[in-house]
């Protein structure tokens, strides 16, 4: 089945209704359920027992703070995740989601360079750097994970938009990275048209019928208590 892509305005339009009054989602719940498909995406990929330690790569605004989720399910999966979080923002909800991975001892790091190799030591690399909102281009403190991203060979995983791709046209002339693994959440954007890489997965396993209907998007069918589907090329 080929499902429906939305463009960033929609994306926007979605979200919006989902923690209106009429969708009565939080953004505390909508974070959790998209880091939970996120790790849930991880494990489907990756044997644990042979490429545990995955960083997870945090931005600034929500798509990281689904990477802080992933992180915290990841730990519990039985991975060994590492946090890189540059920018740390003071709002209680990042603050809070941090808290609970470095309760459960999750290292967390500001900067690269450290007296351990972060990418080195890494066998998977999570990019929650930026989400469907983003415009223009990367700057620093990201521009340098991003270079990394553009030139290892470790395995990525990109949540929703690989970081730095234009969310309806995919890859430009600054960034043109290809994930290993792409988790599109709620709906596929535009840009996955170009994704190349080894595994496509949609996560949203809360969208009501009726959302999906108004906005003219598909929802799969989740198997037993899957939280994700994996989308096959036609």
């Amino acid at each position: 089945m080929s499902y429906r892509c939305v463009s960033q305005k929609v994306a926007q339009a979605i979200d919006a209704e989902l923690m209106s009054s009429s969708g009565a989602f939080s953004i505390d719940q909508l974070m959790e359920l998209a880091g939970l498909s996120v790790a849930q995406a991880v494990q489907k990929s990756f044997d644990n027992s042979k490429l545990p330690n995955v960083l997870v790569c945090v931005g600034p605004g929500n798509n990281g703070g689904d990477g802080l989720v992933a992180a915290r399910h990841l730990h519990h999966f039985g991975f060994k995740p590492s946090v890189y979080y540059p920018k740390q923002p003071d709002k209680e909800l990042y603050q809070r989601l941090l808290t609970q991975c470095k309760n459960l001892e999750i290292p967390i790091y500001d900067k690269l360079q450290q007296s351990i190799d972060l990418i080195e030591t890494s066998h998977v690399l999570l990019d929650a750097l930026f989400g469907f909102s983003f415009k223009g281009e990367v700057r620093e403190p990201y521009k340098e994970i991003i270079q990394i991203f553009e030139k290892t060979s470790k395995p990525i995983v990109s949540v929703d938009v690989p970081s730095g791709w234009d969310v309806d046209i995919g890859p430009n002339q600054h960034v043109q990275f290809q994930p290993d693994v792409l988790v599109s959440l709620t709906a596929p954007k535009p840009c996955s048209n170009h994704f190349k890489g080894r595994k496509h997965f949609l996560g949203g396993r809360f969208v009501p019928s009726t959302l999906a209907k108004k906005f003219d998007f598909d929802v799969p069918d989740f198997p037993g208590g899957e939280q994700v589907v994996e989308l096959k090329r036609e």
